[in-house]
């Protein structure tokens, strides 16, 4: 029987503030963090900073809830902390957070969102500096992140006419799923850097209108939390980082299948976390007070938040695993990886991916490599194969950016940053609406291309002559741009680009 530990008060935590004994309070318990010091992965400085003091703020946006139990052991658990004594510090805003509150009160209308790229607007000018670098960030000159949005505009449409349109339907099925549309929530860390609700926005989102949410290893929420968040015969997939202790990840993997997760996404192009400059700038913020600056600090905190969650990824995954995950789980098992390689380990599938231009840059896009791998395939017999899945993400803003993958082979496509954006401006509602925005685009399109039916968006509708030319004359994606620019700054003279303004007018009330 498990003994209750006593209540602590706060003025015992806050003796506790120093390199020697560090204390800290997490939703209202007090642990003792001096022994892990140097071994967090985001540096001693910001433990020291919030040593004899309550953490939960900062801890909670960047950490899955049972991190720090998870990874102190039982004696360093000291208890609760009585809440009578805990007293709530003033917090005094920047300038510049002060701003980004005002930008928020005054953000649009849901309804003036006519498009994806208009959340991104909006999240950019409301979201805080971390969250925004987080999410935006991409690696190196972020030309890999620039060009998977380029890459779909270099494919051309050759729609069929004279086709009885009256009905379309673009409902489909992944995995055996049923899905409102040939688009799942890929996975994305850190949901609560956005928002209160973090990944749950999309949960409840996905429940009420049939997308299949893949449910990140590093959600802010707990798996479990947003597990129980779904609806009846709501379809989950998981995408696991593979930890080194492959106890850990067997554990992972085998009590999603017990709840249910219908498929196993493994994430296998980060066995080293790219340069994502963006977000590594963010270690210059804050450093602690004077005194904790001249600490012996050896953790190398030069990855931003990106670095202070992913130490325990293993490196040295390969081929040769794919066998033990076989051995642990009867889920279908989708690799981001060769495809040809894993059709012919027995996977279920492959999602042609760069990580949203976050690990290698200058890597090509998945839609560009799509034609290429489908080829392949073919010629070894492989594909169509209704028992292997192609799938796409990275770069996704459109409908229209959706068929040209389907066209081109692939089952479905990813969308990440979009939901995030979405949900970050206006929570839950935001993503219902981009839901919305794509339906509407879907159905138009459809009718457009000449296709009643995601099985008839087939190949010769789409003209890829141009898609291998990374300097190719196109016409200018303003949304993008302006949401992608340094500065912010949107230059539109095009009346009909209206979306554009979306930020003009959030700036224009202040």
């Amino acid at each position: 029987m498990t003994q209750q530990k006593p209540v602590i008060s706060a003025a015992e935590v806050a003796k506790h503030n120093t390199r020697e004994s560090c204390w800290i309070i997490v939703h209202g318990h007090a642990y003792d963090v001096t022994e892990f010091l140097d071994d967090h992965p985001g540096g001693s400085k910001i433990i020291l900073k919030y040593g004899g003091k309550d953490a939960t703020e900062e801890y909670d946006p960047i950490h899955p809830p049972d991190a720090i139990t998870s990874n102190l052991p039982p004696e360093k658990h000291l208890g609760p902390v009585d809440p009578r004594t805990v007293k709530e510090a003033p917090k005094e805003l920047t300038a510049e957070q002060k701003q980004r509150e005002e930008r928020s009160r005054f953000k649009p209308p849901l309804d003036e969102c006519l498009n994806l790229h208009d959340f991104e607007a909006v999240a950019k000018a409301t979201l805080p500096d971390k969250a925004w670098a987080y999410y935006s960030s991409a690696a190196d000159d972020e030309i890999t992140h620039r060009d998977n949005r380029a890459a779909f505009q270099r494919i051309w449409f050759r729609p069929r006419i004279l086709r009885d349109v009256t009905h379309v339907d673009w409902s489909t099925t992944i995995l055996g799923h049923k899905s409102s549309m040939p688009v799942y929530i890929t996975a994305t860390a850190l949901g609560k850097l956005g928002h209160p609700d973090g990944e749950l926005n999309l949960t409840r989102a996905a429940g009420k209108h049939g997308v299949i949410q893949m449910i990140p290893t590093l959600a802010s929420y707990s798996f479990d939390e947003i597990v129980d968040a779904r609806v009846q015969d709501q379809v989950f997939f998981l995408q696991l980082y593979v930890n080194k202790d492959r106890a850990k990840t067997k554990k992972i993997v085998q009590h999603a299948e017990k709840r249910g997760v219908k498929a196993l996404f493994i994430t296998v192009d980060a066995p080293q976390l790219g340069r994502r400059e963006k977000d590594m700038r963010m270690k210059f913020e804050d450093v602690g007070a004077a005194v904790q600056a001249k600490s012996d600090d050896k953790v190398d905190r030069n990855q931003g938040a990106a670095r202070a969650i992913s130490s325990f990824i293993d490196p040295g995954l390969s081929w040769d695993d794919i066998s033990w995950f076989r051995s642990i789980t009867k889920m279908p098992i989708i690799l981001k990886g060769d495809a040809v390689l894993a059709a012919e380990a027995g996977c279920d599938g492959i999602v042609l991916s760069n990580h949203g231009g976050r690990q290698l840059d200058t890597a090509r896009s998945g839609i560009e490599i799509l034609p290429e791998v489908v080829d392949e395939l073919r010629k070894r017999g492989l594909f169509p194969n209704p028992k292997f899945s192609i799938f796409v993400d990275g770069g996704v803003r459109r409908a229209t950016d959706v068929l040209k993958a389907v066209a081109l082979g692939a089952t479905a496509v990813g969308v990440g940053r979009a939901f995030i954006y979405a949900f970050s401006a206006y929570g839950q509602e935001g993503v219902e609406k981009a839901f919305k925005i794509l339906h509407d685009e879907f159905e138009m399109n459809m009718r457009l291309i000449g296709a009643r039916n995601i099985k008839e968006v087939v190949p010769s509708m789409v003209d890829t002559g141009s898609l291998n030319l990374h300097v190719t004359t196109v016409p200018e994606d303003r949304l993008y741009r302006g949401n992608s620019s340094a500065n912010g700054s949107i230059i539109c003279e095009d009346e009909a680009m209206r979306g554009a303004a979306v930020r003009e007018v959030v700036k224009s009330k202040l």
